[in-house]
């Protein structure tokens, strides 16, 4: 099977109007630029988008948000973007925040098959509103569904041609539970190598999961917030 694909533009060729993504990437670490960037030249709309994070005004997830193509996040922390909150506050986006824990589980066991899991996260909070509890040893859970997305759209430090990716450090936060939990899955890499070049023990996520693979180029890599000490 040849997963490679030119650019990010032919890998995003086929992602229609009001599709679910589930994008990788904690905070502006490890998201994936280019995939973002075709998204916004294609123009789609309605897009339902799993992220742990909404990216900032003007770049990332925040580039597709100042063109409303997206009606729905599915997020944990989105407190550095103001364009969101404006968006959010006026009904112009719909909104449900996880616990990142749980976001994480539940793009874990949406990959793994698994349909739904007890956590005792959110219990007692407007988390828990409208869903299932149970107790289970004296203490009581909050049941939560699974997620799956249409496409997954993921970036790697280095990838190969058979999509076996190698992420770097905090990268690795989400991009393997969103790769998984894709019914396909788009990985952009910044190398990639032939097949053969890993040790499999090197792997962290096998290339079983990816269906298109591609190599990126020209990534700012911004920094979220920058702190400095005096």
């Amino acid at each position: 099977m040849n997963k490679l694909v030119q650019n990010a533009d032919e890998a995003v060729r086929d992602i229609p109007d009001g599709a679910t993504l589930a994008l990788g990437g904690f905070g502006l670490c490890g998201i994936p630029e280019n995939s973002i960037a075709a998204l916004v030249r294609k123009g789609i709309k309605n897009l339902t988008c799993i992220s742990n994070n909404a990216g900032v005004d003007g770049f990332g997830i925040g580039l597709m948000l100042e063109k409303r193509q997206v009606k729905k996040m599915i997020s944990s922390y989105v407190g550095e973007n103001k364009l969101f909150e404006t968006l959010l506050l006026s009904g112009e986006l719909e909104v449900e925040l996880t616990p990142q824990g749980t976001l994480a589980e539940k793009l874990r066991a949406g990959g793994a098959g698994i349909p739904a899991f007890y956590t005792p996260t959110g219990f007692g909070t407007l988390i828990a509103e409208g869903k299932e509890t149970k107790e289970f040893d004296g203490r009581m859970y909050v049941l939560e569904l699974s997620l799956t997305a249409d496409f997954a759209i993921v970036k790697a430090w280095r990838g190969d041609t058979m999509g076996n990716l190698v992420f770097r450090k905090t990268a690795r936060n989400f991009n393997p539970m969103c790769a998984t939990a894709g019914k396909i899955t788009i990985a952009e890499v910044e190398e990639l190598v032939p097949a053969g070049t890993f040790d499999p023990d090197q792997v962290h996520l096998p290339g079983v999961y990816v269906q298109r693979i591609f190599q990126g180029k020209n990534y700012e890599k911004r920094i979220e917030r920058r702190m400095v000490s005096s």
